[in-house]
């Protein structure tokens, strides 16, 4: 285990709600923070900067929304933009993760836990943006070995 390993801020962009995750110091595991509402692309992006710095995180993975087939459909120009935006606030260093099924893995948790209405749409964004960030950790993880 690498203590040493540093803090991420995961996210899962969305047009009106945004989740977001951080990991542990050591790189082993995501949590879900909160879900952003702030309201246009720009007042995010700053948000989500502000959340990282406070957070002292060293690297920020935004999760990029991949066809079934890995390319690269419409939503991932709108992405980008969100990380060139977002680079702007922040000096932090920005990386992508192939989030295909994060939602709906998300929405089977909360489906298990009999998570239903007002509480599942408050919760998904949140826990996408966890298993965004427990995934690119993991992957980072496994390529070390």
């Amino acid at each position: 285990m690498n203590i040493n390993h540093g803090k991420y801020l995961g996210v899962d962009y969305g047009d009106v709600r945004t989740g977001i995750a951080e990991c542990d110091i050591s790189g082993m595991l995501a949590s879900g923070i909160t879900t952003l509402k702030e309201g246009g692309m720009k007042n995010t992006a700053k948000r989500v900067a502000e959340e990282a710095e406070k957070r002292s995180c060293k690297k920020i993975i935004i999760g990029l929304p991949k066809n079934m087939d890995g390319t690269e459909g419409d939503r991932v120009g709108v992405i980008k933009a969100f990380a060139e935006l977002l680079s702007g606030f922040t000096d932090i260093e920005i990386d992508f993760y192939d989030e295909r099924m994060s939602t709906m893995v998300a929405y089977r948790y909360l489906g298990a836990t009999e998570t239903y209405g007002k509480k599942r749409r408050a919760s998904v964004d949140t826990l996408s943006a966890e298993i965004i960030l427990q995934g690119y950790i993991d992957r980072e993880r496994n390529e070390k070995k």
